[in-house]
């Protein structure tokens, strides 16, 4: 339990260094193009696309649901644990 309690703290303190890496690159007006990245968003923190039946941003129901995107900078996507460019299906 420890250690699961452990990832999620590291993984929410990623998103967020990244969230706020990106708000204030686009407020010094850099041109740094954020990307929508799949998979990272913590449950109720994605930016958009949480499937049908949802309002959008702040919907998402679960940890890195595959559906729901959170905005990133340019080429970091993939390089987050569970980040993807493209939205991930169940299997």
């Amino acid at each position: 339990m420890k250690n699961a309690r452990q990832k999620i703290a590291i993984s929410s303190a990623i998103v967020a260094t990244l969230v706020l890496a990106t708000s204030a690159a686009t407020a010094a007006g850099d041109k740094t193009k954020p990307e929508k990245c799949y998979g990272v968003a913590k449950a109720g923190q994605n930016d958009c696309a949480a499937g049908p039946g949802t309002s959008c941003a702040g919907t998402s129901k679960t940890d890195g649901q595959g559906n729901a995107w959170a905005y990133v900078l340019a080429g970091t996507c993939k390089k987050l644990v569970g980040g993807s460019l493209e939205p991930k299906t169940k299997k």
